[in-house]
């Protein structure tokens, strides 16, 4: 059997009602390679008019790279680097916290427009030499950024990383993967072994991975060093990712570091309004949970 653990998503609320499925971290797998957190936003309907309150207000982090990609929808980024970049389905934004860095994400387009919400937030846990780096926002579209491929019923594109060949443009700092799979009913695809940890998430409908199905919410991390051999029962879309280790690290909140003392220095800093917000988006701000871990 190539899988070693199965992971049910949980539901978190954002605020306002924005519910999103939590799948990293697990009590029982913190990370898959240097991917540390995983959130399966929506499907969400959300009507034109809607209140501001869906939207993702200014928020600091630090030790990380963030990644949104979007299956359906849009999300206006705005940063404290002067970044303001809409995200639009099979695009990426990939921002670096590292030092740290703020931003907020507003679904601007569903409020004028209406919309269906629907993608995964991502983070990158930083390696310990780079989790001070200078903050960087980039963003990526089109296949000579992202390779794509379309072959046997599976339409694939590398998110970021390299695998199989293929490297997308994103800058990353340790070796890893992240591949999203649109699957025709019954169309069939091998994950190979490139990467030391691996793990594949079912988005939507369901597969079957070396006789074991998987529905849609849940994610099988793999066996190290066996090819998965996978195969759609239905119209599936489905995430697969991985990487190298980058060793322990500590979650609180939105901060994340290989040190609690650097953790600690963070929350301090926002709770004392020393971090500077997003350009053009500095009226408004979340508050330092005080019981987030």
């Amino acid at each position: 059997m190539t899988a070693t653990l199965l992971i049910d998503c949980r539901p978190h609320d954002l605020g306002g009602g924005f519910i999103v499925g939590r799948v990293l971290p697990y009590r029982k797998r913190r990370m898959v390679g240097p991917f540390i957190f995983l959130d399966h936003m929506g499907p969400l309907e959300v009507a034109r008019g809607a209140p501001r309150e869906l939207d993702v207000r200014p928020h600091p982090h630090i030790g990380l790279s963030t990644v949104t990609y979007l299956y359906s929808g849009a999300v206006t980024h705005r940063d404290s680097l002067g970044s303001n970049q809409e995200i639009r389905p099979g695009e990426v934004n990939w921002m670096t916290a590292g030092s740290g860095i703020t931003h907020s994400e507003r679904l601007e387009y569903a409020r004028a427009h209406g919309a269906t919400m629907h993608g995964i937030q991502a983070w990158v846990a930083l390696p310990r030499e780079h989790e001070e780096t200078a903050p960087e926002f980039h963003h990526h579209q089109g296949a000579a950024e992202l390779p794509e491929f379309s072959e046997d019923g599976v339409s694939g594109r590398l998110i970021a990383g390299t695998i199989e060949g293929a490297t997308a443009r994103v800058k990353t700092h340790s070796p890893l993967f992240y591949l999203h799979w649109d699957m025709a009913d019954g169309a069939r695809r091998s994950l190979g072994t490139d990467h030391p940890e691996r793990a594949v998430y079912v988005a939507r409908g369901e597969i079957e991975l070396d006789g074991y199905r998987l529905s849609e919410g849940r994610m099988l991390v793999l066996e190290p060093g066996r090819a998965a051999r996978i195969q759609a029962h239905g119209p599936s879309t489905v995430m697969l990712l991985g990487g190298d280790p980058v060793g322990e690290r500590f979650i609180h909140w939105n901060f994340v570091s290989s040190s609690r003392d650097r953790i600690e220095q963070a929350r301090e800093d926002w709770r004392a309004q020393r971090m500077k917000l997003p350009v053009g988006d500095d009226r408004e701000f979340i508050p330092l949970p005080e019981g987030a871990g």
